[in-house]
């Protein structure tokens, strides 16, 4: 049974220049469609990642579900009882002022009880005595440890986690990521997994959504979109990894560059970089059919 369930959620921005100025340049409104449609469901304790280019819309759909946006279209449907937001910048999200007891407390002042604080500290690996220590104090990696104690003291059972290791150092990266697994585990937890990084989607996602100008292309089990990409831009990004197998194929970064959202291509809106595309890929946007939105997948030609 689906914990989080999203069904045709799209969010429009008003990214217009004053009133005066359009009204002496003649301008119309613009609107932008920072997510368009997206429909998904996570089961629970399962990790569902979300990957793509910046600004394909991953982070506006984790804050949708956070209740930070509201929707324009769609439906958004949590079954659970709570859920909590880690954030990427682990030097942003924490209250320079506070000591880090008040920043992991202040959840639990919505709720009866709580976990004390220095148990919550000894989860993600600090020590009790932090706890009147200030965030400065601490290194990056530390601080993601305080982000996620603070997400725990609301006892969620949906983590959305934003690029959460994305501002660490690759050797603090694994150390969370062990962290968020071994998590997992021990406590049920459900994870949305945001993230530009297909390689350390690789290590934590069970599922896989791929995301294009505000759009779903694939979504797919992690070991099946690893083996075998279906959409052409997967592909693209899979092979622009590095080849750390040393198996010698040959790497190719990403082409071109995402369209302008203000004014996207007709059809599909991958046709401008697609090495697939033909006629009907530039009038006709594809469906999303068997995990994938694709015309050349569709019609067998890849």
């Amino acid at each position: 049974m689906h914990l989080l369930k999203l069904e045709s959620v799209s969010r429009d921005f008003d990214v217009s220049r004053p009133w005066l100025n359009r009204v002496i340049e003649r301008e119309p409104r613009r609107i932008l469609r920072a997510v368009d449609r997206v429909s998904f469901e996570v089961s629970k304790g399962e990790t569902l990642a979300l990957v793509g280019e910046s600004g394909c819309g991953k982070s506006t759909v984790a804050r949708l579900i956070a209740g930070l946006y509201a929707p324009s279209e769609g439906r958004i449907e949590f079954l659970g009882r709570r859920l909590q937001m880690i954030f990427q910048d682990p030097y942003a999200s924490l209250n320079p002022r506070w000591r880090v007891r008040k920043i992991i407390a202040e959840p639990m002042m919505f709720l009866d009880g709580g976990k004390p604080i220095g148990e919550l500290l000894v989860q993600v690996g600090l020590s009790p005595d932090d706890a009147e220590r200030y965030p400065h104090e601490f290194s990056g990696g530390q601080r993601q440890r305080i982000s996620i104690a603070r997400a725990l003291a609301g006892e969620p059972e949906l983590l959305i986690c934003d690029e959460p290791t994305s501002a660490l150092d690759v050797s603090v990266q694994a150390q969370i990521l062990n962290l968020m697994a071994d998590l997992q585990e021990r406590l049920g937890l459900t994870y949305l997994f945001i993230s530009h990084n297909l390689a350390v989607v690789s290590l934590v996602a069970d599922r896989v959504g791929v995301m294009y100008l505000g759009r779903i292309v694939e979504l797919a089990p992690a070991a099946q979109l690893f083996a075998k990409p279906r959409h052409p831009y997967t592909r693209m990004l899979l092979d622009a990894l590095p080849d750390l197998g040393m198996t010698g194929k040959s790497r190719t970064p990403v082409a071109g560059e995402v369209p302008n959202p203000l004014a996207p291509p007709a059809g599909c809106p991958f046709h401008p970089r697609c090495p697939h595309a033909n006629d009907r890929c530039r009038v006709e946007t594809p469906k999303f059919l068997n995990g994938v939105a694709c015309h050349a997948v569709d019609e067998g030609r890849i």
